[in-house]
């Protein structure tokens, strides 16, 4: 898949660091330049028009033909956007101050570089929004993960729990069996792939081995649990002929169910 080019503001009111920006970006593919400017005003305009993934930000604009001098304004403003995202921000300076950099970081800088480092340069300035988009990228992937996951257990536990309140212990084998196609249909609505297809791939047994322990599951649980407690916790309508639902309505009914109970 093609990685779109990083979108960039530049705030900088120096003539020679934005042409070297200019020339850098021009050599580059992965950096698209949406704008460049000496003002506050005109940044925050950028930002809501043209939503940059990353902000260049010089925190002495004493050259600005209009707005505020004082980066931090800029920084505050921008929190007043209240933006559906973060953009990362850079802010290059001739200062050296441990306190303003805290200062900065405070309120939503994500790194501070020296200008009169003898490693500072545009192309460097440039590197570090990759290095941190590529970061961004990976924190929000492993945060999406871990959010899935406790969902994921969440629903597990919901399930288990049922099976507990109608007699499906743990040492039947169909219990994983019921847990694992109601956990399956609940993560894919859109599935065009039979439950017990799906099971057998996953146990490496036949349909009728996996439908007889579903079956067997239920049969149990019938058997052992009193009425009372079936009639409570199992609410569907069973065939009177019967007297059992089928594994596939047993399975429907705690797919409704547990999508009601997330």
């Amino acid at each position: 898949m093609d990685i779109k080019p990083m979108k960039i503001l530049i705030i900088e009111d120096d003539v020679n660091a934005c042409n070297d920006f200019i020339s850098c970006i021009n050599s580059r593919s992965d950096i698209d330049l949406i704008g460049i400017t000496d003002s506050d005003v005109d940044a925050l305009n950028y930002v809501k028009a043209r939503r940059p993934e990353g902000i260049v930000l010089d925190i002495e604009l004493n050259n600005s033909l209009s707005g505020s001098t004082d980066s931090l304004k800029f920084l505050s403003d921008l929190k007043k956007l209240n933006l559906n995202y973060n953009p990362i921000i850079i802010v290059t300076t001739h200062i050296n101050s441990p306190r303003t950099y805290d200062i900065l970081h405070r309120n939503g800088v994500d790194i501070i570089l020296y200008k009169d480092h003898p490693n500072y340069s545009s192309n460097h300035v440039l590197n570090m929004f990759m290095t941190l988009r590529n970061t961004v990228n990976t924190s929000y992937v492993a945060s999406l993960q871990e959010d899935l996951m406790e969902t994921e257990n969440k629903i597990s536990d919901l399930i288990y729990h049922e099976l507990d309140l109608i007699g499906i212990t743990a040492n039947l084998k169909g219990r994983q069996y019921v847990h694992d196609a109601i956990l399956y249909l609940i993560q894919n609505n859109n599935s065009n792939i039979n439950v017990i297809q799906y099971l057998t791939k996953i146990y490496k047994k036949s349909g009728n081995t996996i439908t007889n322990g579903i079956q067997n599951a239920i049969i149990h649980a019938w058997r052992v649990s009193s009425l009372e407690d079936l009639s409570t916790h199992y609410t569907a309508k069973i065939n009177y002929e019967t007297g059992l639902p089928t594994p596939m309505e047993f399975i429907y009914y705690y797919v409704d169910k547990i999508k009601k109970l997330i």
